[in-house]
């Protein structure tokens, strides 16, 4: 299946984009590779894009300005969209750093042309405000899952949202992500490996 393909059902299972609109949405789209450690959207930087992972992974990060530490927030895999969700929408300096974790592809649109597409059609427009409940859901979700959800809850969700995540993702990066300490994380594997959910 080619990536103009896997991008057209992806927008259309998530926003309805029918064939013809999609068509229309055809120009703007570009293709982009990145390396491992390379940013998509950089600390203080306004996102521009909102890309399509074609394969790959990225994470949105913060680092601690007194401590150095990095704190993972969100994860993003093949057939989703990545974007410094808050950045893009208010086109204002990210918070964040938003970096791929592996060899990654994507499929990118600039937000001029994203706007282009929202004045000519009410399925893009739709498409736009889905974004904006979606930003709006993650940022909750996650804030609700440390209020409660345990750690064994939040890292069964997050094998369920992201199942390729742990062969390609170093583990510290994922206690960062579950906010708790490494030795925390190898006995909630271990619990799951004896009732064989890993």
């Amino acid at each position: 299946m080619s990536e103009i393909t896997l991008l057209e059902q992806a927008l259309s299972s998530f926003a309805g984009i029918s064939p013809e609109e999609f068509e229309r949405s055809l120009p703007f789209w570009e293709r982009k590779e990145y390396k491992k450690g390379e940013f998509y959207n950089a600390y203080k930087n306004v996102c521009k894009h909102l890309g399509f992972v074609i394969d790959g992974v990225f994470r949105t990060y913060h680092v601690h300005e007194e401590t150095g530490e990095e704190k993972n927030l969100l994860f993003y895999t093949s057939n989703q969209i990545v974007v410094s969700y808050k950045s893009f929408l208010e086109q204002r300096p990210c918070n964040y750093h938003t970096e791929s974790m592996t060899q990654s592809t994507i499929l990118y649109i600039h937000i001029n042309h994203l706007k282009q597409l929202y004045e000519q059609s009410h399925e893009w427009e739709r498409f736009g405000r889905l974004v904006a409940e979606t930003a709006f859901n993650l940022v909750m979700n996650h804030t609700e899952d440390f209020l409660f959800r345990t750690p064994e809850q939040r890292y069964v969700q997050l094998m369920e949202q992201h199942p390729d995540l742990f062969n390609v993702v170093p583990l510290y990066h994922i206690s960062s992500y579950l906010g708790i300490q490494g030795p925390s994380l190898s006995r909630i594997r271990k619990r799951m490996q004896v009732r064989g959910k890993s």
